[in-house]
């Protein structure tokens, strides 16, 4: 990375929205997998991140070859473009993008929402996000410029349309083109990767950080989130229940800390909504007891997870396992993004940390109610 903290005032924002602010990766992964169930294809859900690293054109020409279809790359988007048109007024936000728009619109901040969508379908996937559209002073469509990403002219035609000079702006943006144009634009670029595991691809951006949750807008000279409480950020409060199934067995056995490990795959739609990293709150067994709990949701790079996991640590020292046992967790505040780290010591002490953290935070009255919450009890006895 170029720098992690600007000494300079920034005035101007531009956001890049699918990937950024949208969870559009899972809408192109739904449509695909639809449309290849139809030509009686099983989708491969392992080979979707690198088809969404690249421009339509170019992952239709991958899907034909790797699922052996028989079409032109011409007809295939034609056989698709109207299953995408039907879902973009109903892509959900990413963790913390609410938040972030409403903030700098709250603190009179000019943003700029520029993407390569052309500007009907920015449109459409907006409409359905309250205030975000009167929020942007400017929105710029990949139809409205010559080039667009990595070429830099949306992010100047951007800046000329909110009357700044591109020196002045900052770019948030999740892609590697979005993060190389907005560099070209002679823009400070923070880039949030929206594929997995490729931070070490972003090396050009002035920041990287893990999602919009970890954003620290006083680096750049902008008004800061007030928000966190005690090394915490309260955030919209989910809900999940599943049976407590065997995990990897380094819990217990690698850490010495105990973790309640949730079947990941039941719960594939959730993860793509919410970014990696430990969050906490309260846990619920059917057997009776509501419980505080740390969890971790992300690829656990220090053991290299090939999948995106659910691992809640249950804060209680129990005297036998309950694995098939129902587990009811309730979601309520963050702490920090998934990390990696050089020792197993080091991996340990930070996840007791955590454990401490929460501990604390869950006597706050703004995370204590949840522990009155009635999905917590499912199943228990009266």
């Amino acid at each position: 990375m170029a720098e992690s903290r600007s000494t300079r005032q920034f005035s101007h924002v531009i956001l890049g929205l699918d990937g950024t602010l949208l969870n559009t990766d899972y809408v192109v992964q739904q449509v695909l997998k639809s449309f290849l169930v139809k030509e009686g294809k099983t989708w491969d859900s392992k080979k979707a991140q690198c088809l969404l690293r690249k421009g339509p054109y170019e992952a239709a020409v991958a899907v034909l070859e790797e699922y052996e279809l028989p079409y032109s790359a011409e007809e295939f988007l034609n056989m698709i473009t109207p299953m995408f048109t039907e879902k973009w007024g109903n892509i959900k936000a990413l963790a913390g993008a609410n938040r972030l728009v409403q903030h700098l619109r709250s603190k009179g901040v000019c943003v700029a929402l520029a993407s390569n969508s052309p500007r009907e379908n920015i449109r459409a996937k907006i409409s359905c996000h309250p205030g975000w559209e009167e929020s942007f002073v400017a929105i710029v469509g990949g139809d409205e410029v010559t080039k667009g990403k990595p070429s830099p002219d949306i992010f100047v035609e951007a800046a000329k349309r909110m009357n700044s000079d591109p020196s002045n702006c900052i770019v948030i943006e999740d892609s590697l083109p979005g993060v190389l144009a907005g560099k070209a634009a002679g823009m400070h670029v923070i880039a949030v990767p929206s594929i997995p595991k490729s931070t070490a691809e972003f090396g050009i951006a002035d920041e990287v950080i893990n999602s919009l949750l970890d954003l620290r807008l006083e680096k750049w000279g902008l008004t800061p989130f007030v928000d966190w409480i005690e090394d915490t950020l309260p955030i919209e409060p989910w809900f999940i229940s599943g049976p407590v199934i065997k995990g990897y067995g380094r819990g217990s056995r690698v850490l010495g800390i105990p973790t309640a490990n949730l079947p990941a795959d039941k719960f594939s739609d959730i993860l793509s909504e919410h970014t990696s990293g430990v969050y906490f709150g309260w846990a619920g067994l059917c057997k009776g007891g509501i419980y505080k709990k740390v969890m971790s949701i992300d690829w656990n790079p220090y053991f290299h997870n090939s999948e995106k996991t659910i691992e809640p640590w249950i804060l209680h020292d129990f005297s036998e396992d309950f694995y098939g046992e129902e587990l009811s967790l309730a979601i309520i505040g963050y702490i920090r993004p998934e990390a990696n780290f050089s020792s197993v010591e080091n991996l340990i002490e930070r996840i007791r940390k955590d454990g401490r953290i929460a501990v604390k935070a869950l006597d706050l009255p703004i995370y204590a109610c949840y522990k009155d919450s009635p999905y917590l009890r499912r199943g228990q006895n009266d």
